[in-house]
């Protein structure tokens, strides 16, 4: 009886092992697959960001409301009125996050920003929740906020300001106070994205506190909910349909037909988008938040190196020393090499014992 027991607490391990490990394959190829149709749609289109969130979104909802939803006849576990706030949240967030690429924001640069979430997390945790935190905390978000500037100010003085491309979309062009004016204001938005966002992680806690974690429930809501917002870009969403439809003609592989390639590139983005999210799901409810937190790390980290290298983005050495101090200072508030050199020690205790 008890080498049954074992026999199927061991085939478990290896189901639950073999899950993690395709939900890590899958986060690394398809949040990394997203960046790069995300790159190409706004190195074509800078001003496509309404149009690439509109439809993710519309895809998810859709996804949601037939195997979430089951067409509407899955009851609710969360009422509406806990969905509103997170859900305008969730909505500014997002459509902020790629708005920013409309002025001019290099895909690097937006990389390390995102990574630099922390900081806004713990001013938020500190302000509302009146956390207290260690001093290795602290060193870690002087290190990621002094990485963020290094990156920033160089990014600001670097050829991507002056493209050849950015005539068209940024008044007065001959004139640099002009774009360099319309690219803080893209640093502007990009900070505010930070900050909403974090706001929404602790409400969105207080929400499973109160009804438990239903995340795909949460996850279908916050799309769907959100989609009577985008009345409001309609016309820049409707421009940009044009602006797809009437791109360059390539034909779609294994099938004997033509697409525009910024069409393409946004069914790409999508697919990748919802693949990248339910992926990270799955690992969540499969491995610890140190290995979530780790893997999500280095798929960053491989994302920006490939956009430096495939896309050869502007990145000097100051760019890598800021980076560096991101990705170090990530690491240290996390606590992941103290915690990946503990483990082996209480394993070695066990033993003795």
């Amino acid at each position: 009886m008890t080498w049954l027991c074992k026999c199927k607490s061991a085939s478990i391990i290896e189901k639950m092992n073999s899950k993690a490990t395709t939900a890590i394959v899958l986060v690394y190829v398809g949040c990394g697959l997203n960046n790069v149709f995300l790159e190409y749609l706004v190195r074509n289109e800078p001003g496509t960001g309404n149009l690439i969130t509109f439809s993710q979104f519309v895809f998810i909802a859709i996804h949601g409301f037939i195997f979430t939803s089951k067409f509407g006849q899955v009851p609710r576990v969360i009422p509406l009125s806990d969905y509103f706030t997170l859900v305008v949240l969730f909505f500014i967030t997002s459509v902020l996050n790629n708005w920013v690429f409309d002025f001019h924001i290099p895909v690097p640069l937006h990389m390390i920003f995102r990574s630099g979430s922390l900081i806004a997390n713990m001013i938020m945790g500190i302000i509302i929740l009146k956390k207290r935190y260690t001093f290795s905390k602290f060193l870690s978000v002087v290190m990621i906020s002094v990485g963020i500037a290094i990156c920033t100010i160089i990014s600001s003085t670097s050829k991507q300001l002056s493209c050849t491309d950015c005539d068209t979309k940024i008044p007065n062009t001959e004139k640099e106070d002009a774009k360099m004016f319309w690219w803080l204001i893209g640093i502007v938005l990009l900070s505010a994205s930070l900050f909403l966002s974090a706001r929404m992680g602790i409400y969105q806690e207080s929400i499973y506190k109160r009804h438990g974690k239903h995340p795909n429930e949460a996850l279908y809501y916050t799309h769907m909910l959100s989609l009577p917002a985008f009345i409001f870009y309609a016309p820049n969403i409707i421009e940009h349909v044009g602006i797809v439809n009437r791109s360059e003609m390539i034909p779609f592989p294994l099938f004997n037909f033509q697409i525009p390639i910024l069409l393409f590139y946004l069914i790409g983005n999508v697919l990748t988008q919802y693949l990248c999210i339910s992926s990270v799901y799955v690992l969540t409810t499969e491995c610890t938040s140190l290995t979530v937190t780790l893997v999500i790390t280095l798929r960053k980290f491989l994302s920006l190196l490939f956009s430096i290298i495939y896309f050869k983005n502007p990145f000097t050495y100051m760019h890598w020393v800021g980076t560096a101090l991101v990705f170090i200072g990530t690491l240290i508030f996390t606590e992941i090499l103290q915690k990946l050199t503990f483990v082996p020690k209480a394993n070695e205790k066990s033993k003795t014992s």
